[in-house]
């Protein structure tokens, strides 16, 4: 309640004035993560107007993510070399099957996506699926373990055309944040799709993890 009086619902902030208010109403006992929510004006049901991708954020995610690489063979030594925290083919996907998700990104190589796509119902909703576009359908899993250990995260709309996405810890500071902000801002411009119409960002809205919620001035 003390960090919601010191957030005005009616004012719409400045980034610099937001990214110094999220981190003052932090006040959980653990280090919070710094999320936004963008919502855009495209129509998600139209297959060219889907928003997805993925971000290598400046200052990383401040999260320790767990991979999991679906490789065989001299693929699968490789992802193990690479620091990559399961590794697997058919073990793998009976793994997820019997319900375990102890993994926070998952990679690919192309000649596993047979096996991997028998797993789309239970991966996808999660937002794990291996996908092409966002670099985690790969030959070169090293690079990607790499890219996702130092700060890579996916970002892709959901039903509301909301994009949710955490890009730092409160103890990063104000200007880390800004940097992080600013980087994920700058890719989902970028990633406007040419079909959508109108006024493509709609809103957005920052917040730590049990914290209140502030929304940033467009203009």
């Amino acid at each position: 309640k003390d960090s919601a009086k010191l957030v005005d619902r009616s004012t719409q902030y400045e980034v610099p004035a937001a990214m110094d208010l999220v981190v003052k109403t932090a006040s959980a006992k653990f280090d919070e993560t710094v999320e936004c929510s963008i919502r855009l004006g495209v129509d998600t049901r139209k297959a060219d107007q889907n928003v997805r991708g993925s971000i290598s954020l400046p200052h990383g995610t401040g999260k320790t993510v767990r991979v999991a690489v679906f490789a065989e063979g001299e693929k699968a030594r490789e992802a193990e070399a690479a620091g990559a925290d399961i590794v697997g083919s058919d073990d793998l996907v009976a793994s997820i099957q019997a319900g375990n998700f102890d993994f926070d990104a998952a990679i690919a190589t192309p000649n596993m996506m047979a096996k991997v796509g028998r797993l789309g119902k239970l991966l996808g909703p999660r937002g794990l699926m291996p996908n092409p576009k966002a670099g985690t359908v790969t030959m070169d899993v090293t690079k990607a373990i790499n890219d996702i250990k130092s700060g890579k995260v996916e970002y892709r709309l959901d039903k509301t055309n909301i994009i949710h996405l955490g890009f730092g810890k409160v103890s990063f500071g104000t200007d880390k944040l800004l940097e992080n902000y600013e980087t994920v801002m700058n890719a989902i411009i970028k990633a406007k799709p040419a079909a959508a119409k109108g006024q493509y960002i709609k809103s957005v809205a920052i917040s730590t993890t049990m914290g209140p919620s502030m929304y940033i001035d467009q203009k």
